[in-house]
């Protein structure tokens, strides 16, 4: 096994659009439930060769459901303003530094886990990229659920735009780029959603966390901005959901639809 990586999952507690979510129980087709929390860490468990998977939260009820579950947790201060900064001081915990830290963020139970592996990749090949996240063509379907939302003033999601060298412009809660044209459900359409997990050198993260929040990442309310807004390049990976729906859990409306994906996917 490597131990130049490892997977922190962030988790809070209080959310001003659903508090408490990484302990929503969501139903799998055997109508077992399981907390969103334990979901995504089943995900990052399914990720080969990377030396740990950790839990860094400022919840002891958090901590107490994890533990539960198996997973190892590291506590943090809950003046931690993002997942990102939550990360960063999670690494404070540990003896050793790996080499790359991926997060993946805990409100995305149903991210394949290949897509943690596309961001290992990437890192592993090119030793200049501090940072790099996934983004994933959306389907008619999917940008049609994400125009609906924002009509519904609902965040559907994140959308991403990138150069010819796949470093990121921007990032939105907004659907860009613009596009007035309808799609057929299963058509590609222009518009990237961008994947709820990073990947980053450890002396990057330490950076962040020196930078403060920037009035970009305060406005759309993403962390991500703050490495553009201070010049570190974000490698934009695009990855293949090969058939499986993606969706986050960002709202308690997301709870009936990733329960539906479970089901269809026959997941306990």
């Amino acid at each position: 096994m490597s131990k130049d990586v490892i997977i922190v999952i962030p988790a809070r507690y209080a959310s001003t659009r659903f508090e408490g979510k990484p302990l929503a129980p969501l139903v799998g087709a055997t109508g077992k439930a399981k907390s969103l929390i334990e979901r995504s860490w089943n995900t990052a468990m399914q990720v080969p060769d990377v030396a740990a998977v950790y839990i860094a939260t400022d919840d002891a009820r958090i901590a107490e459901a994890a533990q539960g579950f198996g997973a190892e947790v590291l506590m943090t201060p809950d003046t931690c303003v993002n997942g990102t900064e939550r990360v960063a001081d999670s690494l404070k915990n540990l003896s050793q530094l790996p080499d790359i830290v991926v997060n993946l963020q805990g409100d995305a139970p149903l991210t394949p886990h290949w897509f943690l592996t596309a961001l290992i990749d990437e890192m592993r090949a090119d030793v200049s990229v501090q940072m790099a996240t996934p983004v994933l063509r959306c389907d008619g379907q999917t940008l049609s659920n994400f125009r609906e939302d924002r009509r519904n003033d609902q965040v559907g999601g994140t959308t991403a735009v990138f150069d010819k060298t796949r470093d990121a412009l921007y990032f939105s809660k907004e659907v860009i780029p613009y596009t007035d044209r309808n799609y057929a459900s299963d058509a590609e359409t222009p518009v990237f959603h961008h994947v709820g997990a990073y990947a980053y050198r450890p002396a990057t993260l330490a950076e962040y966390v020196s930078w403060g929040e920037g009035p970009l990442e305060k406005l759309e309310g993403l962390e991500q901005l703050r490495f553009l807004e201070c010049g570190v390049k974000v490698r934009c990976v695009e990855v293949d959901a090969a058939g499986h729906v993606f969706w986050e859990l960002n709202n308690p409306i997301d709870v009936e639809r990733i329960e539906a994906v479970l089901q269809q996917r026959g997941e306990e």
